[in-house]
């Protein structure tokens, strides 16, 4: 007899659906094909135990399994329901005909009950595409998956519920989540605020510009300077997601299995902060069975780099390519898989290696050919892509006694969603530029639409010469200034860039000059 289930493969973000097709004849012995990987082979010592324990048999009989197409690999635990739900059906335990409306996957235990699977909500919206009437998975993956609607979604304990469904013995209420009420009620709950910062008002501005503009930025301060502290409060400012990019960003994080149990959708931009022993592939992503990495989990939110000048070389020169694409390809002998991963880099970093280089409280050992070969530690290309350079130093106890509260991050947050606005109206017109998609801030703008947008008169030009001459800037500081300095402007509300605008951009330009590291900060 021969019967077909269908699931799904996913490899990066990319789904493919999968049909499982189980043909049993006289003999005893067992065959799976179909590019199978050892979890997926292993799934007929699962589905044996489980049958047994839930008081089957597995049929002794000559059993071929193949999984089409057989030229996709096929990788994980989540094709053992599918098989069961096959097996019995072609054993004459599943009687219903209706085996190829619906899509299933899951982990079965050995006592037959399902467990979690990674990608529930991208195999979801194949699922809806490929036009299936439901989708059955694990109940720990239901509200992830129930948020695509026109396909029923049901959350099951066991294979012998599924069973049960399939038989009619008993019934299931597909699971419905509001998806817009769960969105919208969440997004503003932030346990971090910038009204408890005391002092700290330059660098509070800084983020503000960064913010507004979706500018990376890197902070130069001593140990206890509050680096840390001001990052984390970074995404509080930060525009709200719109449901598109709520959606992309919850399947990369569906795929990398970092959803809980009760999420359905991701309402806040993701904040990652890795350790600095962080290696490549955990940056970047990949491995035997491809993942996400850290910069693709940053995707619409913030990465935050503590201490970037300890992180090895070579990780970071790995971050070039997605700051400037926003978009990792990783290409292995095996597979190639490609995760989108656009975000704004935070960093933060010491002065020297003690730290207290110009910190006039402490006394800085630290010589001047150490100083620059902490600082040589982050490439010139590196630094190249990050626009704004702020400078901390420790906030005096004067400051830090004070009861009163600082600007609340709601305030700081509702001028950086009018900036935003004015930059969407003045983007929305323009094409796609090639493989980067849409320009939706001014951090994104080509070299053309600074022409365009950002040319500054002619006394901002006079400005700009005689600041690089005297401080020592760079040639590759000019566009990154043009950039800062239109998004001072749209929070300002100008519509041209003026002096002004352009003075306060060329004070984040810290480390492009020449002279950095001997002067004090």
């Amino acid at each position: 007899m021969l019967v077909n289930t269908f699931c799904a493969a996913v490899n990066g973000l990319e789904v493919n659906t999968v049909k499982v097709e189980i043909s049993m004849t006289r003999g005893v012995q067992f065959h799976l094909t179909g590019l199978a990987d050892t979890a997926v082979k292993e799934s007929h010592d699962r589905i044996r135990a489980a049958l047994q324990n839930m008081g089957f048999k597995m049929p002794v009989m000559d059993i071929t399994i193949n999984l089409s197409p057989a030229d996709i690999k096929k990788e994980g635990s989540g094709y053992d329901l599918p098989l069961a739900i096959g097996i019995l059906a072609a054993n004459g335990k599943i009687t219903c005909d209706c085996l190829n409306e619906y899509m299933m996957v899951g982990e079965l235990g050995l006592d037959g009950k399902l467990q979690p699977i990674r990608g529930a909500l991208p195999i979801a919206i194949k699922a809806r595409a490929e036009k299936f009437k439901g989708l059955i998975v694990p109940r720990q993956n239901v509200r992830e998956a129930a948020v695509v609607n026109q396909v029923d979604v049901y959350g099951m304990d066991s294979l012998m519920e599924v069973i049960q469904f399939f038989n009619g013995s008993k019934e299931f209420t597909p699971t419905v989540v509001d998806t817009r009420r769960e969105f919208y009620d969440h997004q503003d709950a932030f346990e971090l605020d910038f009204a408890d910062v005391r002092g700290q008002e330059s660098v509070k501005r800084a983020l503000e510009v960064a913010a507004a503009g979706g500018h990376n930025l890197i902070m130069i301060g001593p140990p206890g300077s509050g680096k840390s502290m001001l990052a984390k409060r970074l995404p509080g400012i930060l525009p709200p997601l719109s449901l598109s990019e709520s959606l992309e960003t919850t399947q990369i994080h569906s795929v990398a299995g970092k959803l809980s149990r009760d999420t359905s959708l991701i309402s806040q931009r993701p904040f990652r902060a890795p350790h600095h022993t962080i290696s490549q592939v955990a940056l970047v992503g990949g491995g035997n069975n491809p993942q996400p990495g850290e910069i693709s989990l940053a995707h619409n939110g913030v990465l935050f780099l503590d201490e970037m000048p300890e992180l090895s070389r070579s990780v970071l020169e790995v971050l070039r390519q997605p700051l400037e694409d926003r978009k990792i390809s990783i290409s292995r002998a095996k597979y190639n898989v490609e995760y989108p991963c656009s975000f704004m880099l935070i960093a933060s970093m010491n002065p020297c290696p003690c730290g207290y280089y110009g910190d006039p409280t402490h006394h800085c050992a630290c010589t001047p050919g150490q100083i620059q070969r902490y600082m040589n530690k982050i490439s010139g290309p590196l630094l190249d892509r990050i626009d704004i350079h702020c400078e901390i130093q420790a906030v005096p106890f004067a400051q830090l006694s004070q009861m009163q509260k600082g600007e609340p991050s709601a305030v700081i947050r509702e001028r950086v969603i009018k900036a935003r606005n004015i930059q969407t109206e003045r983007f929305s017109s323009l094409p796609k530029q090639g493989g980067l998609g849409r320009v939706y801030c001014n951090a994104q703008m080509t070299e053309r639409m600074l022409h365009e947008f950002a040319e500054p008169d002619s006394d901002s030009l006079d400005m700009l010469r005689m600041a690089m001459e005297r401080l020592k800037l760079s040639a590759r500081a000019y566009n990154r200034i043009l950039k800062v300095a239109r998004t001072i402007a749209d929070l300002a509300g100008s519509e041209k860039v003026e002096s002004m605008h352009i003075a306060e951009a060329i004070g984040y330009r810290s480390l492009d000059r020449g002279d950095w590291a001997e002067r004090g900060v």
